[in-house]
């Protein structure tokens, strides 16, 4: 069996996974780039395989940096089965159309770019119509359901408690009389939340693949996000001014809607409105609401419907959007995008971030090369839409609202192993992050490798 690390390899974002083996090919993830301009001109590179010689993509779950591509995949000849949960289908077919639409618009404005420059224009990685044909490939089984892709591959997904749906990727390969195991961990959740369950425990397995985004340290228990995000409140609003969380749609706004709802409901919320600014994220709420039995049972017992409040006014309109620009009250703007590099929240920062009085809160990891990470680097001044504008609204970060495992939660679970794997693949981190962890596996006797994008390995 080959093993070619076609993504998330040295980096946090692009995961993509070529296994080989007994005459097929099976993709794991088809995430796009995100970061720098040099991590995303990845996007546009070939595939380092033939998409048409694929059989199967097992998409772990519907981040775009899991699924981004799969369009792309499909533009370019792939016609085999896409396999995941149900909710993840449902989460992907959102997540893939809107992604289409800032492909195209990202580059309608890097056309005007070249023009300027003498240069032939640009086509968009895949349009509406390549996301809409790729909604034929999708085929649903749920966790701990056995799945046979061939008489001698057997696929199970198993919660990984990151995202709704995500999942913990287990493939059985029976080869030459031998049973091979190896587990891909997609993105791993922190565990103790209050709206999923945490991680499956995995007993055994011949070979790991492990995330490591946060594989070098610690964070925050999630047991106290409803705590810190009551102080970043009420010292916002102590303040007088906005106080804008950019967040991704999937997941962590579910998650922010969930601890408002708590702090109104005890009596420890301000009297203010919370503006929830993209339509991505408000339809992606539909979504959820519709898979509550995934949820843990804690929050099922505590809510018939934890993502809506009086409070909460969604915009759906740009010209609902707009109008925050005159809106002159503290209040609470959530939109996208979770790392400020595209979506609504880029207009709130253009309008807000230069005043004193506002407060920025970030929730969720800012990958190398954001706007986001620049800003939470400290920077004085950033150019965002055409403008530099000074930053002096202060910045602030809740860790712990991170649907990322840190480095306890991530050695918890690898050494949950009865038997120590032949090999363990730390991917999908920077590489400080990614050798972090392996030093802390290392040392409890686990071997180790950080592999490099388009390395190829043989898993004998």
């Amino acid at each position: 069996m080959r093993l070619t690390f076609n993504g998330a390899a040295g980096i946090v974002t692009g995961s993509c996974y070529l296994l080989e083996t007994t005459g097929e090919k099976i993709l794991i993830d088809c995430g796009m780039f995100q970061g720098t301009k040099d991590i995303t001109r990845m996007n546009y590179e070939p595939f380092r395989f033939k998409p048409n010689e694929i059989s199967y993509l097992l998409l772990t779950h519907a981040h775009i940096d899991h699924s981004g591509l799969i369009p792309k995949l499909i533009k370019n000849g792939f016609h085999g089965k896409i396999i995941a949960t149900p909710p993840t289908v449902d989460l992907a077919k959102i997540m893939l159309k809107d992604s289409a639409h800032v492909n195209e618009d990202d580059t309608l404005h890097e056309n005007k770019r070249r023009m300027r420059l003498g240069l032939k224009p640009r086509d968009p990685l895949y349009a509406l119509s390549d996301v809409l044909r790729s909604f034929e490939f999708f085929h649903q089984i749920g966790y701990e359901n056995p799945y046979s892709l061939t008489d001698k591959i057997t696929v199970i997904f198993h919660n990984a408690g990151h995202i709704l749906g995500s999942s913990i990727v287990e493939l059985l390969v029976r080869e030459a009389g031998k049973t091979t195991k190896i587990m891909f961990s997609g993105d791993l959740g922190q565990g103790g939340t209050q709206i999923l369950e945490d991680p499956a425990t995995i007993q055994e397995a011949d070979f790991v693949l492990v995330e490591s985004t946060y594989g070098n340290r610690p964070r925050e228990d999630a047991t106290i996000r409803g705590e810190l995000l009551s102080k970043e409140i009420n010292e916002a609003f102590a303040r007088g001014g906005k106080l804008m969380i950019p967040s991704f749609a999937v997941e962590r706004t579910q998650e922010l809607l969930y601890y408002l709802h708590i702090l109104i409901r005890d009596g420890n919320f301000p009297a203010e409105i919370v503006f929830l600014d993209s339509p991505l994220a408000i339809e992606v709420t539909e979504v959820f609401k519709r898979y509550m039995n995934y949820f843990s049972p804690r929050l099922r017992k505590e809510f018939t419907n934890p993502f809506t409040f009086n409070q909460l006014k969604c915009l759906r309109t740009a010209d609902e959007s707009r109008s925050m620009n005159d809106y002159n009250k503290p209040c609470i703007i959530i939109a996208g995008s979770g790392m400020c590099n595209a979506g609504r929240i880029r207009h709130h920062l253009k309008h807000n971030i230069w005043k004193s009085e506002n407060t920025l809160l970030f929730v969720g990891y800012q990958a190398e090369g954001t706007l986001g990470r620049v800003i939470l680097d400290g920077a004085k001044k950033v150019r965002m839409m055409g403008l530099e504008v000074a930053v002096n609204a202060k910045i602030r970060k809740i860790e712990s609202f991170s649907s990322h495992a840190d480095s306890k939660h991530l050695t918890s679970w690898i050494t949950a192993l009865r038997n120590k794997p032949k090999k363990i693949f730390i991917t999908h981190g920077e590489p400080a992050s990614a050798r972090g962890l392996e030093s802390n596996l290392r040392k409890l006797g686990f071997r180790t490798h950080v592999p490099r994008i388009g390395e190829v390995v043989e898993l004998k």
